[in-house]
């Protein structure tokens, strides 16, 4: 039994206990060798192996203990040696006087979203030498990054976790470890790979602001794993300029995330109060929010038939879409028009068209008749010129209608054939409620729930992520629906902390059973403050 002053692996003699959990204990040791302050960490085995199952995961600790020793990195706890003492592996690695990150939120609760980017820049620092060298973390987490007095941020147990078992389902079916922090792929149990290092990072940043993990307070580890695994992330409330940052750190889609070098710069250009989520030139930005090629699908997935039963209503778990428009003077009245990216649904467009053409054919019967009339009258009529102009002008007249009428017979045969599943007045107010919900934390998935029209009134993406970028929250104080037109009472709240309120006037249509925001336009301010909350049309 290894106790305080005993001797590991002949050279490190053990002082104080300083930390200890699930896998492993770490002490405060001297090296008697090169009479220096270390810690060690005695890594501890899973309860249940078979003698084959434990030689295989020390060997495994062994090995990627080594690999570990190979980064050298300023924020990154330097890893000296890997010994096997009394048939565990120990890890030796540098000694940093420090508090944990989840020791300093247990004292204070939260951080402000500017010093939590001051911290995550740092972490992201020794990621990105760690992806370059090969090495991926695998358990970012509040407990593994180290916070000194002087500011200096330090992560630890590189490439242990997995070698362990870490948060993995073990021989006898426990599950060791909290998945707080996974990856949802890790969760479905796919190998670790560079990406998931970034997801866990903005977990543990986003722990950091809103005092929990993207997927709640659950204290149930299965369903907490399962939460992970599906994916069902509760949007940021409090992050403020790191909310469009922290929202693609947090993708679902591995490729969908930004690469460790931009979440790097813009969590640094956020720590010196700059705006956030900005990628450096030649940074590969294309996974980011605003740039990213092509936009991601909608929730719900590829094209999808109308649900039988309530198509517009709100869906249950995470529905990250948003940002604002970009119309700052009345444009005249709001019009519902059919969107350019393709016809209504094949299923309906067969009884449409088939009443129209039933309504069309009975019109021009109708006029054949008259026609026939008008010529026999002609006839009966003592060949008077005029009369003969009358008919001939009556004729050329009534010959236009069928057309129009057809037209019209259409567009009223498809709003009786939608009547049925019309949505009311309060689904089109909830419709603009849940598009703000998402806002400002998910501009891209907002920007989904805009028309091609009301996309391109935003300035388009770029106009619609800059606008958002630079607002704290947005609330929507008050609704009232007329038809499938919207009024409602907003009130922004920018970064900079100025606050404004003013009324919006929404055209709300429904497009394959979601309903979509068609057209937008300002009809009223609360304040002559502006406060950066798209007077220039982006919201």
């Amino acid at each position: 039994m290894t106790a305080e002053g005993g001797l590991v692996a002949g050279r490190y003699r053990l002082g104080a206990k300083i930390g200890s959990g699930a896998m492993g204990i770490v002490w405060q040791a001297h090296d008697e060798r090169l009479h220096r302050t270390v810690a060690v960490k005695q890594m501890l085995l899973q309860p249940g192996l078979s003698e084959a199952q434990a030689e295989e995961s020390r060997r495994r600790c062994m090995r990627e203990g080594r690999i570990a020793a190979r980064l050298a990195h300023p924020n990154a706890i330097t890893v000296y040696d890997v010994a096997e003492h009394d048939g565990d592996p120990w890890l030796v690695m540098e000694y940093l006087p420090s508090k944990s990150l989840a020791t300093v939120l247990s004292e204070r609760g939260t951080l402000p979203p500017q010093e939590a980017a001051r911290i995550g820049t740092q972490v992201a620092s020794a990621l990105v030498a760690a992806h370059a060298a090969g090495i991926v973390h695998r358990d970012i987490k509040p407990a593994n990054v180290l916070l000194a007095d002087d500011g200096t941020v330090k992560i630890t147990d590189f490439g242990i976790s997995r070698a362990t078992g870490d948060v993995t389902v073990t021989a006898t079916g426990m599950l060791a470890g909290t998945p707080a922090y996974l990856a949802p792929e890790v969760a479905k149990g796919e190998d670790p790979t560079p990406a998931a290092d970034v997801f866990s990072l903005g977990s543990t940043l986003y722990t950091a602001i809103e005092g929990h993990s993207p997927f709640g307070l659950s204290e149930n580890t299965l369903a907490l794993l399962y939460a992970v695994a599906a994916g069902n992330i509760t949007p940021p409330r409090h992050a403020g300029p790191l909310t469009a940052l922290l929202n693609q750190l947090l993708r679902v889609a591995p490729a969908e995330r930004p690469t460790l070098t931009t979440a790097r710069d813009s969590l640094a250009a956020v720590a010196d109060g700059k705006p956030g989520f900005i990628g450096a030139a030649g940074a590969p930005t294309d996974r980011i929010a605003g740039n990213r090629l092509p936009p991601p699908p909608m929730p719900l997935g590829p094209p999808t038939p109308p649900r039988p039963s309530q198509p517009w209503a709100k869906q249950d778990g995470t529905r990250l879409d948003v940002h604002p428009f970009s119309e700052p003077t009345p444009s005249g009245p709001l019009q519902r028009q059919p969107l350019p990216s393709g016809p209504p649904p094949a299923a309906r467009r067969p009884a449409d068209g088939s009443r129209a053409r039933s309504i069309v054919l009975t019109v021009l019967a109708i006029v054949a008749a008259m026609l026939v009339g008008i010529l026999v009258a002609s006839l009966l009529s003592a060949g008077n010129d005029n009369d003969g102009g009358q008919a001939e002008q009556t004729a050329t007249q009534q010959e236009q209608p069928p057309p129009q009428t057809g037209s019209e017979t259409t567009t009223e045969a498809t709003t009786e054939s939608s009547e049925s599943s019309e949505p009311t007045g309060e689904d089109y107010e909830q419709a603009v409620r849940d598009y703000y919900a998402l806002l400002p934390g998910d501009p891209d998935q907002a920007w989904q729930l805009l028309t091609k029209r009301a996309q391109s009134k935003s300035k388009g993406k770029r106009g619609y992520d800059n606008f958002w970028a630079t607002i704290a929250s947005v609330d929507v104080l008050d609704t009232k629906a007329e038809g499938n037109r919207v009024v409602a009472t907003l009130r922004y709240q920018s970064n900079s902390g100025d606050r404004s309120a003013e009324a919006t006037s929404f055209a709300v249509v429904q497009r394959d059973g979601e309903l979509m925001i068609d057209n937008f336009v300002r009809v009223g301010r609360g304040s002559d403050d502006d406060g950066g909350n798209g007077n220039n049309g982006d919201g």
